[in-house]
């Protein structure tokens, strides 16, 4: 298996006019807690294509991980699903167990922020790699070996026979990544969602773990949902957008429009929040006042509203997602020039 280094990046391209593989649609996921139920996303709608980058981003707690978890089938056990979710023509949410199974197995896969809580510390790295391909694809031992160590290699793992003999603590952050990476694209999934994939990594392995998904996808023709609160990553791979804030759709469009003239109020504080290299020296970060609202008691209307710096008496009404420009939506009361 061997990646092509000379293909060209996709982030920001431009797409014909395909068949969603992922069609999301009102997805609203609640929680029954002792305090009374809380709605972690609410009426979230996004698709995605083959061979595509969904970015999700947002603060901790605005709901990007329970939107990964639910299209999984891996809420806890207290979590409700309502929605739709139409994975390759077949609705995905609340299947039954065995068929759920089936299809995490061979068409959907997910990287989770933390590889040692993902990986077992009782067996070695190549039981869990040739596991998955004899479990799942019917492979002798001896090819479900080999396999796996082309994989290793093509997520460019050092030494990688070596490596299958090694337990996941004598791993390095960035290698454990790397395994997961490796496990989750045996089966050759048309569905990655990776969450938060480098919040533990230093920047040099973020930088190698983000070239190393972009090569796969290309190769492969994999759809990625990439779920993370670093914008940086989200510039590096991802076509389109998704930002979230307190579980609703707050702007979706295009990265590189999104980047260069971001409609949201929202969407402008995390951006102004994040360091530039093209900028003066003294120029100051950018926070955003206040903090995440608590989903128990959420104010009224727009949920950024209390935090907003544009908020206006109609803000305490909910804004509609409307769409203003070629795939790019937003929900905010501003107009668009007071914000661009």
């Amino acid at each position: 298996m061997k990646l092509t280094d000379s293909m060209p990046k996709m982030a920001g391209r431009r797409y014909s006019a395909t068949p969603a593989l992922l069609e999301v649609r009102d997805l609203r996921v609640t929680f029954s807690t002792p305090d009374g139920e809380v709605t972690a996303v609410n009426d979230l709608n996004f698709s995605l294509r083959a061979g595509e980058t969904l970015g999700i981003v947002g603060e901790s707690g605005s709901g990007k991980s329970q939107t990964a978890f639910a299209l999984m089938g891996l809420l806890a056990a207290n979590g409700q699903i309502g929605g739709s979710a139409c994975f390759n023509g077949q609705e995905i949410l609340n299947l039954p167990e065995k068929q759920l199974n089936r299809l995490r197995a061979e068409q959907m896969a997910m990287i989770f922020q933390d590889p040692m809580t993902s990986l077992n510390p009782y067996m070695t790295v190549g039981q869990q790699l040739t596991e998955v391909l004899q479990l799942h694809k019917g492979m002798s031992r001896s090819e479900a070996f080999t396999e796996s160590v082309r994989m290793l290699d093509a997520v460019k793992m050092p030494e990688a026979r070596k490596r299958m003999a090694m337990y996941p603590h004598e791993f390095s952050g960035g290698m454990r990544q790397r395994v997961m990476i490796a496990m989750a694209l045996l089966c050759q999934p048309k569905l990655l969602i990776a969450d938060e994939p480098t919040t533990a990594l230093d920047v040099t392995v973020q930088a190698q773990i983000m070239t190393l998904l972009n090569e796969l996808k290309q190769e492969f023709n994999t759809a990625i949902i990439m779920i993370t609160h670093d914008l940086g990553v989200v510039a590096g791979i991802c076509d389109r957008v998704l930002v979230m804030y307190a579980g609703r759709t707050m702007e979706y469009g295009d990265a590189r429009s999104l980047f260069h003239q971001p409609s949201h109020p929202y969407s402008v504080g995390l951006l102004q929040a994040v360091p530039r290299l093209d900028g003066p020296a003294s120029t100051a970060l950018t926070t955003i006042a206040g903090n995440p609202p608590n989903l128990l008691h959420l104010p009224p209307g727009c949920p950024f509203q209390p935090r907003c710096p544009h908020a206006m008496e109609i803000c305490r009404t909910t804004p509609p997602l409307s769409a203003f420009a070629d795939r790019r939506l937003r929900a905010c009361f501003k107009p668009l020039e007071e914000i661009l």
